[in-house]
C-alpha cells in the first residue's frame, strides 16, 4: 500500500475529468506533478505541486489555479478534512483520523509487503568478483555489503535477482599466485628458500593453502609447468573457500559463480567478435597511443578494435594486445555477451573505485551487443578509511599487503559492518570508526534502530502480546496525539524511500530512515519519562489503544528494512 499513488491517482483523475471548468487544455508535464510528505513545519499529511506543474503548462497564474483545485478535491475525496495553499501553489492535505485510520490498517493487512513496490525484472547483480588469488580484503567489503543489500531491495519488490561472482582466474596473476603456491610447498617439503620477486604473493594465507594441498601425491613438484594445471585447480579451490567464508560470515551468498576460464576454453571472446563484426562494430585498424603513456611502452600494431564511440564511448577500444592475444576487455565483453543471452533485463555491475574509467567502455560494449535493448548499470563504492578513537587505524596485516575482511570482522560484528558500509552513499568515501559502532549511544546508527526494536518488544513482552498478532484502528474512536501523527507520516514515507532506493540503486537510503524512524520512537518513549500523559504503559497496561497501533507500525517497517539490510533484530539488549 502507497499512500502517495492511491491518492495521487484519484487527484490526477479528479482534475483530468474536471479540466474543462478549472479551463486547463495542456497536460504535457503530468509525470511531474507528485505527492511527497510537507516539511515538519507545516500541520499537513501531504503535499502535492500540481498548481504549480499545470499552471506552467497552461500560463495560468499558480495560486488561483490551487485555489480551484483546493475546493475540487475538498468536495470529492472525503478524507481530505483541510486543505492549505503555501508558497507560490503547493497544496499541503491534512486527512482527516477516519482516513489515518483507513490507511494504517491497510498497512496492518500487508505487513510483511508494506513498502515494496511491485515490479517483475530479471536482474543480473555482478558484485565482488575480487582476483582469487588471497582472501577478500577491507576494500571489498564496502561493495559486497551494497551489492548484497540492493539485491535484497530488488527483490523485496518482486524482482528475480542473480546474485554473481566474476572469477578471474585466468592470465599472469593467476600464474604468479600459482607459482607463489609452488614456491610455498616446496619450502614446506625441501627447506627451500623462498624467492624474492615482487610479482610472487608473499602472504601468509599462501603458507595456509600449500600447507593444505602439499600432501596430495599427484603433485609432481620436479617442473612447474608440468604440475601447473593441478596446482592452479587446488590453490584456486582453496582461495575461493577463503572468499566464500569471507563472504558468508558478512551474510551474503551468491547464486553463481562464472569462470573467466570458461571464456578462454570455450572460444566466447572469438564468437562474439565475429558477431560485433558483422555488425560493423569491430574493425582492424591502429589506435592513438594512451594518453599519458609514455611511447616506448606503446607500439603502433594493427589490431582488433571496437568501436565503442559509437555507444557513447570517449575512444574506441583494443581487442587485441601487441601480440595479437586478446585483451582483458575483450574477455569481459565476451562475459557480458553470456549474461545477455541468459536474457537478463536489466544488469547491474558494482565496481571498486579504481575502475570508474573502465564504465564507459563495458556500458557501450553491453549496448552493441545488445542493439541497445539491454542497459548495463554500473555502481562505483569509493574507499573506505578506517579510524579508531579518532585516528587512522592500521589492523595487523597478516595476508600480505592489505588488511583481510576476517581482521574487520574479529573487531566489530557483522551487523554493524553491513549497516555501517551503507551510511553515506557509495560514491563518496567511507570513514569507518571502531568506537562509534561499539558506542551504545544515538552515535551508533545500527545499536540505536535495534535499540528501538528491543524497546518495542520489551513493551509487547510486559503486555504479553506477540508483534505477529492481527491488530486494526478503530475509525471513529482514532484520535492520534501530536508525536503519533509525525510517526504516521513517517511510516507513510516508507513506499517512497523503497521506491527512490531501488530506482536510483541507493540502498544508503534505507538505513537513514530507519535512524530518522527510530529517532521519532526514541523521542516519544524519552517524552513519557518527562509526561506520564505521553507514557505507553500505566499498571502493566496500554494506556492508550493508539500508542499500540504505533508500536506495532513502528516494529513492521524497521523489521521490513532489517530484513533487506540482513541486519539482526534483537529482542532483547
Amino acid at each position: 500500500m502507497n499512500i502517495f499513488d492511491k491518492y495521487l491517482s484519484r487527484i490526477n483523475n479528479l482534475v483530468l475529468n474536471n479540466k474543462n471548468s478549472l479551463k486547463l487544455k495542456n497536460f504535457e508535464n503530468l509525470r511531474n506533478i507528485n505527492l511527497e510528505v510537507p516539511p515538519d513545519h507545516f500541520n499537513a499529511d501531504l503535499s502535492t505541486n500540481i498548481s504549480l506543474v499545470l499552471s506552467k503548462d497552461n500560463k495560468t497564474n499558480p495560486n488561483n489555479l490551487a485555489k480551484n483545485i483546493k475546493s475540487l478535491l475538498l468536495e470529492n475525496i472525503d478524507h481530505f478534512q483541510k486543505i492549505e495553499i503555501a508558497g507560490p501553489g503547493f497544496l499541503n492535505i491534512k486527512l482527516s483520523n477516519e482516513g489515518l485510520a483507513i490507511n494504517i490498517n491497510e498497512i496492518l493487512n500487508n505487513k510483511k509487503t508494506y513498502g515494496s513496490k511491485k515490479s517483475n525484472f530479471k536482474y543480473n547483480i555482478e558484485f565482488v568478483s575480487a582476483n582469487p588469488t588471497g582472501p577478500m580484503h577491507v576494500g571489498h567489503c564496502r561493495g559486497a555489503i551494497f551489492g548484497d543489500v540492493l539485491s535484497n531491495l530488488l527483490l523485496f519488490n518482486g524482482n528475480k535477482v542473480t546474485k554473481e561472482y566474476y572469477i578471474n582466474d585466468y592470465g599472469s596473476q593467476i600464474k604468479n599466485f600459482i607459482k607463489s603456491v609452488y614456491f610455498r610447498i616446496r619450502e614446506l617439503k625441501f627447506k627451500e628458500k623462498f624467492p624474492l620477486n615482487k610479482d610472487l604473493y608473499p602472504g601468509e594465507y599462501i603458507k595456509e593453502i600449500a600447507k593444505k594441498i602439499s600432501d596430495n601425491e599427484k603433485i609432481k613438484l620436479d617442473n612447474f609447468d608440468e604440475c601447473f594445471d593441478l596446482l592452479k585447480k587446488l590453490s584456486l579451490e582453496c582461495s575461493m573457500t577463503l572468499i566464500k567464508n569471507d563472504l558468508k560470515n558478512l551474510g551474503i551468498t551468491h547464486d553463481h559463480f562464472f569462470s573467466e576460464s570458461e571464456i578462454v576454453k570455450n572460444d566466447l571472446v572469438t564468437k562474439i567478435v565475429e558477431k560485433l563484426k558483422s555488425k560493423k562494430y569491430v574493425q582492424e585498424g591502429f589506435l592513438d597511443p594512451p594518453k599519458g603513456e609514455p611511447s616506448k611502452d606503446w607500439k603502433k600494431v594493427k589490431r582488433l578494435i571496437f568501436k565503442s564511440t559509437e555507444f557513447g564511448d570517449d575512444s574506441d577500444r583494443a581487442l587485441q594486445k601487441n601480440d595479437g592475444s586478446w585483451t582483458y576487455f575483450a574477455n569481459d565483453v565476451a562475459y557480458h555477451s553470456d549474461k545477455i543471452n541468459r536474457k537478463f533485463d536489466k544488469l547491474i555491475n558494482i565496481l571498486g573505485a579504481d575502475h570508474t574509467g573502465y564504465i564507459k567502455r563495458i556500458s557501450a560494449a553491453v549496448s552493441a551487443i545488445s542493439d541497445k535493448k539491454v542497459k548495463l548499470n554500473c555502481k562505483v563504492c569509493q574507499l573506505v578509511k578506517l579510524y579508531k578513537k579518532g585516528k587512522p587505524f592500521k589492523m595487523s596485516k597478516r595476508a600480505g599487503d592489505f588488511i583481510s575482511a576476517q581482521d574487520l570482522l574479529n573487531e566489530v560484528n557483522k551487523d554493524s559492518i553491513r549497516f555501517m558500509m551503507l551510511n553515506r552513499s557509495n560514491d563518496v568515501e567511507l570513514d569507518f570508526d571502531f568506537e562509534k559502532v561499539k558506542e551504545k549511544t544515538k552515535d551508533n546508527p545500527v545499536y540505536y534502530v535495534q535499540y528501538a526494536y528491543a524497546r518495542i518488544n520489551s513493551i509487547i513482552r510486559l503486555l504479553k502480546k506477540n508483534l505477529e498478532d492481527n491488530i486494526f484502528v478503530t475509525a471513529s474512536s482514532f484520535s492520534p496525539n501530536e508525536y503519533e501523527k509525525k510517526i504516521i507520516r513517517k511510516i507513510f514515507e516508507w513506499p517512497k524511500v523503497i521506491e527512490s532506493a531501488a530506482y536510483k540503486l541507493e540502498p544508503h537510503k534505507i538505513p537513514f530512515y530507519l535512524y530518522e524512524l527510530s529517532t521519532l520512537f526514541h523521542s516519544y518513549w524519552s517524552k513519557g519519562n518527562e509526561d506520564n500523559n505521553f507514557r505507553f504503559i500505566d499498571n502493566g497496561k496500554i494506556k492508550r489503544a493508539e500508542s499500540l497501533i504505533f508500536i506495532y507500525l513502528i516494529a513492521l517497517v524497521i523489521k521490513n528494512g532489517m530484513k533487506i539490510l540482513g541486519v539482526s533484530l534483537p529482542e532483547k539488549m
